[in-house]
This record gives C-alpha cells, sequence and structure tokens, in this order.
C-alpha cells in the first residue's frame, strides 16, 4: 500500500499533473475539505475506475463558511486522511493552505445563481459563491478529465454542473450515490459530532424522507406532505427544520409531477445542521 504524492503548491501540482500528461494518462479529481469517511472513499474508487490517475484534494474552504460557522472546529485528521487514501488507491493528494488558495490581494469570487437560489442559499447566503469559487480554481488548477462529488449534497452537485456549463469548463461531472450507515443515516464529517443519543435521532431523517417521497410519487398534496415532514423531523427528536423541499432533479426548478424530482431536507440536531435527499420518482 503506497501513499499517495502529497504536494502543498498549485506549481508543484500543475508541473506533476504536466507530467501525466506527457505520458497520455488521464486525470479524475475528487475536491474533498478532508476528515475522510466511507462516502468520499466511494468517489476516491469511483474516479479511479473512470481514469489512470486520481487528485483528491483536502482543504477546508474558508469562502463557504459564514462567521457564525464551523470553520474553526471543522474535524481535521490529515495523518488518518492520507492512510485511507492510500488504501483506496489514490494517487496524489493536493493540500494547500489558505495562502496558498487565497493569496494576499486575492479579490475575485464567483456569482451563482441558477440551482444555487433558494434551499442552502436561504440559510447560508454566501455558501454556494464560496464553493463555486474554490470549484472553479480547484478545476484550473488541476484539469482534470473528470470531478466526482456525492450526491448527498445534491444542491452542491447541481449548482457544480451549472458552473461547468456557464464557464465552458471541460470537466464531466460525475454524482456519486449516498453511502449511509446500516441505519440510513448518509455519511458526513459533521457526524463525527453527534452524540450516541443524537445519533439514534438522526438516523430517522432519511426514513421520513423516504415515505414523504413515497406519499408525494403515490400521488400526496406536496405543501401538505412536506409540511408533515417537518413535523415528524421535530416528533422525531430535531431541533428545528431549516426545510423540507421537493424540487426537479436537474434544475431544481419548482417540481411537477411528470418530472423525476429530489427531495431535500437540512434540520438541526443540537448545535449540528445534517443534510440529506432522496429520489422522488415521477408519477
Amino acid at each position: 500500500m503506497s501513499r499517495p504524492l502529497v504536494i502543498d503548491s498549485v506549481a508543484a501540482l500543475r508541473a506533476q499533473i504536466r507530467d501525466w500528461r506527457c505520458d497520455g494518462l488521464s486525470v479524475a479529481m475528487v475536491p474533498t475539505m478532508g476528515a475522510l469517511h466511507d462516502g468520499h472513499i466511494s468517489l476516491v474508487r469511483i474516479a479511479l475506475e473512470k481514469a489512470e490517475r486520481c487528485v483528491v484534494s483536502i482543504f477546508v474552504n474558508p469562502t463557504q463558511f459564514a462567521p457564525s460557522e464551523d470553520l474553526d472546529k471543522y474535524p481535521r485528521q490529515l495523518a488518518r486522511d492520507l492512510d485511507r487514501l492510500a488504501g483506496a488507491g489514490a494517487h496524489l493528494a493536493f493540500i494547500p493552505d489558505v495562502a496558498e488558495m487565497y493569496p494576499a490581494g486575492f479579490a475575485t469570487r464567483i456569482s451563482v445563481d441558477g440551482p444555487a437560489a433558494g434551499l442552502e442559499s436561504d440559510f447560508r447566503p454566501t455558501f454556494f459563491d464560496g464553493v463555486a469559487t474554490v470549484v472553479a480554481k480547484l478545476f484550473l488548477q488541476t484539469l482534470p478529465d473528470y470531478a466526482v462529488f456525492g450526491e448527498k449534497d445534491y444542491q452542491q452537485l447541481c449548482v457544480v454542473r451549472q458552473l461547468c456549463r456557464d464557464l465552458d469548463l471541460p470537466v464531466e461531472i460525475i454524482g456519486a450515490p449516498t453511502v449511509r450507515d446500516a441505519h440510513g443515516l448518509a455519511m458526513s464529517s459533521r457526524n463525527a459530532y453527534l452524540s450516541e443519543a443524537e445519533l439514534g435521532v438522526a438516523r430517522q431523517l432519511n426514513a421520513i424522507l423516504r415515505r414523504t417521497a413515497a406519499a408525494l410519487a403515490a400521488g400526496a398534496d406536496e405543501g401538505s406532505a412536506t409540511a408533515e415532514a417537518s413535523r415528524a423531523l421535530v416528533k422525531a427528536g430535531f431541533d428545528k427544520v431549516d426545510y423540507v423541499a421537493a424540487r426537479e432533479s436537474l434544475a431544481l426548478a419548482p417540481w411537477r409531477r411528470n418530472r423525476d424530482g429530489r427531495l431535500l431536507a437540512a434540520a438541526w440536531l443540537g448545535k449540528t445542521r445534517l443534510i440529506d435527499n432522496v429520489e422522488v420518482p415521477s408519477a
């Protein structure tokens, strides 16, 4: 089991990518913020199926955190992450610091709309601009053929696809199925914040969403079904529900019954905010 090459500068990253390209090798990228779990490793495996070289970035991106959010306490465990990447077969770990990604005088930010409107943006208004900016930088630094993102962050996946379309970034975006624990809880680095009791509550999120999606597919009124889902989450023990909403799958436009949809939710357990989504089949 060989550890991935570890690089912390854009110049060294580009030099390595250039060497691979000279050898005719394809490249896939998995952008992460570290604290890697089985969901991340599933993305690496998909990347390795698509390309001959896999780059995984580990960077806790400050521009996607609001001042009140958990930037300082976000889990960081680089040594463990590198061990996991070695086991998965990743070839390169790109671990820039903030000064490398946002050097003194940095003054450019990408503003996104379309699938970024509503849902997460209603509660984290700067989030997707920060995501779009750092993802665009990573793609321009790496110039991958493919990039793999998990469907757990479904709105983010839609935003990244829109970003590539709008800016003509020649990267094929691959959405990977959400990896869950045995109880259906979506893998997330923030799950580490949860106590055992909170984990028991968190594991009801996906079950409630699946029941609600089935009701919608069977003809239930959207407003009534999503309101009932919010009540069920509070009854299950969640402290607050930011949203439960149905959207069309591709552009996250308002859902229509003759279109494939996604039911998306965000809810709080103590100081931890959990998101999840499930498919809503077309009628």
